[in-house]
């Protein structure tokens, strides 16, 4: 073999080398643990006889149930309150976050003084952890440290404002926290959008007469369609999968007016070692990640090949 062909074997392979060890772990640690949990939420076979394989003394067989797990868990009335927390924290928060990063966006457009110093105080809580997060607003909201005894110290003895621990609306302040997290990343996809925008056309608008809020309305934000879907998407995938924000928050409390799905799969499947109702609000939440990102990727994929 020549010098030549040896190095063009050696820039042929040692890439893949050097890649295998990863794609062997992903496929492992992840599509393998996700078919893992796709047969358990399918059989009644114990987790813990699956991680014991190598034992002689154990029958291993999967006994098939089909759907049974999923209609067990469709008929538990605390995976029910569950998704109609997900469905009113996921409405408000995808709403209200894009309203607000829009807002923003459009008055950073306007090439205000000291843009860059807003643009980083807007993105600085997308800087911190969903966990430090959490905390931060528990403290602003507990009663007796937060705004309610800040308001009354200053006078104002009969402001309330204990959203934290009432049942009823502790859901609104994990979307308050949730908001304040993501609304300055959403204006910052906005904002690159507005400036993505050719500006001759919103010179041939103004020239035409037409307002500048008449040129945002019916020219610069319909042109952001594919935008404000990349937005949505993130945003989605953000709610379906919170979890952290929640724990830190709330802790899914008081009692479970704050449960989600992904605090229901956790405390199913590693406090209760109810591991089948796990798997199965596990899978749950996959498809309904799946059913957002899948129409995204066809989206991507179709622009890409026009």
């Amino acid at each position: 073999m020549t010098k030549s062909n040896r190095s063009k074997g050696i820039d042929y392979w040692l890439p893949k080398l050097v890649l295998s060890p990863t794609i062997a772990i992903t496929t492992v640690f992840i599509y393998g643990f996700i078919f893992l949990t796709a047969a358990l939420s399918v059989t009644d076979e114990p987790l813990m006889t699956i991680f014991s394989l190598t034992n002689p003394n154990i029958d291993f067989t999967f006994d098939f149930v089909g759907l049974d797990h999923y209609v067990k868990l469709f008929e538990n009335d605390r995976w029910n309150g569950a998704l109609l927390n997900l469905g009113i924290f996921g409405v408000l928060f995808i709403g209200i976050c894009m309203i607000v990063g829009l807002i923003f966006a459009i008055l950073l457009d306007q090439n205000i003084r000291a843009e860059g110093a807003l643009r980083t105080i807007y993105l600085y809580p997308m800087a911190l952890s969903f966990i430090v997060t959490g905390t931060v607003w528990k403290w602003i909201l507990n009663p007796t440290v937060g705004i309610e005894k800040f308001m009354q110290d200053i006078g104002f003895t009969s402001f309330t404002f204990d959203w934290i621990v009432d049942p009823q609306m502790a859901i609104y302040t994990v979307v308050i926290a949730g908001i304040w997290q993501s609304s300055g990343f959403v204006m910052a996809i906005f904002l690159a959008g507005l400036r993505g925008i050719d500006t001759s056309i919103i010179k041939a608008a103004q020239l035409d007469g037409a307002s500048l809020f008449s040129v945002y309305t019916r020219i610069i934000i319909p042109s952001m369609r594919p935008v404000f879907f990349s937005a949505f998407v993130m945003l989605a995938h953000i709610a379906i999968k919170s979890f952290d924000l929640i724990m830190a928050l709330t802790g899914g409390g008081p009692g479970n007016a704050t449960d989600v799905p992904a605090i229901f799969m956790y405390q199913f499947s590693f406090t209760r070692s109810q591991y089948d109702m796990g798997a199965t609000s596990a899978m749950i939440m996959l498809m309904g990640v799946a059913a957002i990102l899948i129409p995204y990727l066809y989206s991507e994929l179709r622009g890409e090949k026009q």
